[in-house]
Formats: C-alpha cells, sequence, structure tokens
C-alpha cells in the first residue's frame, strides 16, 4: 500500500467491478492476532452486527489484495499482509433478499497478519472493532454464511 494511507474512505460502486454474471466481485480479510486465537470483527453499519472487513473490488485497483487490504485500512484501521488466499466464497442469499443497493456477489477473502492496528482510521466515527475469539465470532456472524465461511476457512485456532 501507499506509504501514507488516505483518512477519507472511498464511497459509491461507480468504479466497482463486476463478474461475468453481473454479480459484484467484493474482497475481504480475515485478520487474525499473531497467536491465532482471535479475530479482528467491525461494526455493519447497516445492520450494526459484527462482520469482517470487506468491500468491493474497484477499476482502479489491480489486484483483489490490493482492495482487501484497502478495505482493512478503511473499515478496521488495520494495516495489514496477506497470509494466504482463502478462496471464493458464493453468496447464498435469496433472490428475495437482494436488490439494487444490496446485488448477488462473489466473495473473494484473504488471512492477513495485522502489521499495525492504527488509533485513527477512515471509518473509525462509523464502525467499532473487536478481537475475538472463535467461538465468540462464529457465533456474531452466525447471520451471514459466507463471512462465517471465510472464518472456517482461516487458520484461526479453535
Amino acid at each position: 500500500m501507499a506509504q501514507s494511507l488516505p483518512m477519507a474512505a472511498r464511497t459509491g460502486r461507480d468504479n466497482q467491478r463486476y463478474g461475468e454474471q453481473g454479480e459484484r466481485l467484493v474482497a475481504g480479510v480475515v485478520a487474525l492476532s499473531s497467536d491465532k486465537m482471535k479475530v479482528l470483527l467491525i461494526q455493519s453499519t447497516r445492520r450494526g452486527g459484527w462482520v469482517l472487513p470487506k468491500g468491493g473490488w474497484e477499476t482502479d485497483e489491480g489486484t483483489q489484495q490490493e482492495a482487501a487490504m484497502r478495505e482493512a485500512w478503511e473499515e478496521a484501521g488495520i494495516i495489514c499482509s496477506i497470509q494466504c488466499d482463502l478462496g471464493k466464497i458464493p453468496d447464498v442469499r435469496p433472490a428475495s433478499q437482494l436488490s439494487d443497493s444490496a446485488p448477488k456477489a462473489i466473495y473473494q477473502f484473504y488471512e492477513v497478519s495485522v502489521d499495525k492496528e492504527e488509533s485513527q482510521w477512515p471509518e473509525m466515527h462509523k464502525r467499532g472493532r473487536r478481537w475475538m475469539g472463535f467461538q465468540e465470532a462464529k457465533q456474531a456472524l452466525a447471520a451471514r454464511p459466507e463471512l462465517t465461511e471465510a472464518l472456517n476457512r482461516s487458520s484461526i485456532k479453535r
């Protein structure tokens, strides 16, 4: 990432990348503590619950890894290093839960180590962040099967 990180989060979907079937391409991280006992979750701005840092892969980003690391910075205030690719995870929401503002997506998650957790970050006034053990995180993510799957694919200690 750039040496000086922006303090403004990107908004809107004008530069969003879409897949062959029109699905939104989303990149995210499973940020683990150095001992792999905890994962960093952030508060959702829409639902108020806890989620993994993630967001759209934009057209000016060369890779999904770049998008995932940007989202980790904007949403969670972490500077991280990718440790492994957790693969693609399909969106399993029923058609009744899809809309123009929440279209079908395909998620690409990466397990990351946290190099630095900043005290100020772009979305700090919109989102809290919290380290959780596996069981607590699994329960917090229960309503989001794609996020639970990413957690399950990670090397967090159970």
